[in-house]
């Protein structure tokens, strides 16, 4: 008898004739799921020549079996009953003269901690940090290259290539993220990205950013696999941490084992082939957009190696949605975050939203659409507005309020000009159904760095940290920006992605901007500016579920204030040419009955009356009486 032992448990047993390399997807499942229903792709050479597949467990029924257009694929739709229990049961595979296979799958119980430990949700009480693990830290080298991998290359000289950060890199700075007041580590994706080198803008680049994936139930063996992400998120959880996740629902790699052996031909959208998308996000709500510009903006490729999935075929969006809860039960992680959120088709991304809320009620799932208009971001996402779809993510990257404290920080002040961006960006949260679920930030992967964005201006930079973290939302800080890490994207996103000094071995200590010693002085007073504040926000009421006021900026002057009944805190930024002093009774609406102001990093408390604030000055402050 052969016997083939694959992952998870799970195992074939051939009486006359061996399916090879059979895949079980997905690799194993739960008991106790408020969704009885599973669907069973098995994908092995010839397995659809089986006529007869029979469940031996009788509190599981297999209720449809459909054959896909490759005889490679079977799909099983299943119902688990509340009756069955963990444990392994057998599939038997039958008929069509190949003899007898038996398909051994595992039901496991869940865990007892959702909610609770894990899986908890991210709020705008966290503080989410984003970083690409190829090039934040190096734990283990001796995972940098993977010899049954396509790509076999690990070159740090090379800006294209991979590096070698991997998950015990991360979990070697825990400590760090804690003193930096970080709550949520949110990683580009770690699913395997099993690719060779690949031509983009001219250049042989790796996957090392993991937006290339090629099996969706294996994380990346360089990172450390589906073990060494198990341990890290469960290390995470023990900490008090959250995990954030990358999903990618719009594309694969072409690379990937079901492109490169398709299960039908609707299985990726062909209508535009390997043409790119118009990107432009407006056709969906645009009441007079045609269709012809609707479908190139869902079916086109964004690069020939990376096929477009079509979510409308049923089997798809079952592997899709599977995968994402399959994601969340085995690793615990507390929220996705949905890459190219625009370019997938609209009622799927409603129905794996509604998916993963069932099982999971606390989990947090945030879209990211590069989009040109607040009404465009509030689009997708729970709105107030009359639209013919309706979308229900939570909330969004909030790219509009990105651009306005970038143009804050960088402009001079006019009717619609500099600061007076982000107060009319923020007048248009009437669009949200719950603004304050937007995620908020100043550069991440795809951007240039905000600290080369202001010209490294440290006076510009500490005012975008201020409004960073008191503004409404989740705020999210792109890794290297609190140590001023600097460049623009030249013909290329590798310019800003580059390695966080001193998380490789070889590194030099003076320049391990993990410590002290290694930062320069303006690099330590802005990680120390960062840490504060944010450790600051962790116990502040106000600026965590607090409601916000804004007032029109005057002189270049912007002020803000977050506050609930317990505290009120006092947002001010002079991005004029003269010293300014705020008008207490114009303002008397906030500040009535306080007579003094606490900086909130120094301690120290200024009296109203005696309170200024000179060109490029700003303060978060606490109103005391």
């Amino acid at each position: 008898m052969k016997k083939l032992v694959l992952a998870f448990a799970m195992l074939i047993c051939s009486n006359a004739f061996a399916i090879d390399m059979l895949g079980v997807y997905p690799t194993h499942w739960w008991v106790g799921m408020k969704n009885p229903k599973l669907q069973l792709m098995l994908h092995g050479e010839n397995i659809g020549l089986y006529t007869k597949f029979t469940s031996t467990n009788t509190a599981i029924k297999i209720e449809k079996v459909t054959k896909a257009e490759s005889k490679n694929y079977v799909f099983l739709d299943l119902n688990i009953s509340v009756a069955a229990k963990a444990g392994v049961f057998k599939i038997n595979m039958s008929g069509g003269g190949i003899g007898v296979e038996d398909v051994f799958f595992e039901l496991k119980p869940r865990s007892k901690e959702n909610g609770k430990t894990r899986i908890q949700g991210v709020t705008a009480k966290d503080f989410i940090y984003l970083m690409m693990p190829d090039r934040f830290s190096n734990g283990d080298p001796s995972n940098d290259i993977i010899s049954d991998y396509r790509d076999k290359t690990s070159n740090r000289k090379d800006k294209f290539s991979r590096h070698g950060g991997d998950f015990k890199g991360i979990e070697n700075h825990l400590d760090y993220f804690n003193q930096l007041g970080v709550t949520t580590l949110w990683l580009t994706p770690i699913i395997e990205n099993d690719m060779p080198l690949m031509s983009e803008w001219g250049n042989n680049v790796a996957g090392y950013h993991g937006y290339w994936f090629t099996n969706h139930y294996e994380v990346d063996k360089r990172f450390g696999g589906n073990a060494g992400y198990k341990n890290f998120c469960d290390n995470l959880h023990a900490k008090g941490m959250k995990v954030i996740q990358d999903a990618v629902y719009n594309h694969v790699g072409n690379h990937h084992w079901f492109a490169l052996d398709p299960p039908m031909k609707s299985w990726f959208n062909t209508s535009q082939g390997d043409k790119a998308p118009n990107h432009r996000e407006e056709v969906f709500y645009d009441p007079y957009a045609s269709q012809v510009e609707k479908a190139q903006m869902l079916d086109g490729w964004f690069v020939p190696h990376l096929p477009d999935l079509n979510q409308q075929n049923p089997f798809v969006a079952n592997f899709l949605i599977q995968h994402a809860v399959w994601t969340t039960e085995e690793y615990g992680i507390d929220g996705w975050r949905v890459d190219t959120y625009k370019y997938c088709d609209e009622q799927f991304m409603n129905n794996i939203n509604t998916a993963l809320k069932r099982e999971f009620p606390k989990l947090t799932v945030f879209g990211e659409s590069w989009v040109n208009s607040t009404v465009a971001n509030a689009y997708f996402t729970q709105n107030n507005m009359t639209t013919p779809f309706k979308h229900n993510a939570e909330g969004m990257l909030d790219f509009q309020s990105c651009f306005a404290m970038l143009a804050g920080m960088n402009e001079s002040y006019g009717w619609l000009t500099g600061v007076s961006k982000i107060y009319t960006t923020l007048t248009q949260d009437v669009l949200y159904k719950q603004p304050m679920n937007n995620c908020i930030f100043l550069d991440n992967h795809d951007m240039d760095r905000v600290f080369s964005v202001v010209d490294e201006d440290w006076k510009k930079m500490k005012m975008g940290f201020n409004w960073l973290l008191t503004l409404r939302g989740i705020p999210q800080i792109y890794y290297g920006t609190e140590v001023l890490m600097k460049n623009k994207k030249e013909n290329t996103d590798a310019t800003v992605r580059e390695d966080f000094p001193g998380g490789w071995a070889d590194d030099k200590a003076k320049e391990n901007r993990f410590t002290k010693e290694g930062r320069s002085d303006k690099q330590q007073e802005a990680f120390e500016y960062i840490s504060a504040l944010a450790n600051f926000r962790k116990n502040s009421s106000a600026l965590t579920t607090g409601k916000l006021m804004q007032y029109m900026p005057k002189d270049g002057v912007y002020t803000f204030f977050r506050y609930d009944n317990k505290q009120t805190i006092m947002v001010i930024s002079n991005t004029g040419i003269n010293t300014f002093k705020p008008d207490w009774n114009y303002l008397s609406e906030r500040t009535g009955g306080f007579s003094k102001l606490k900086n909130v990093i120094t301690k120290t408390a200024t009296e109203m009356k005696d309170f200024e604030v000179k060109p490029k000055e700003s303060f978060v402050l606490e109103l005391v009486k």
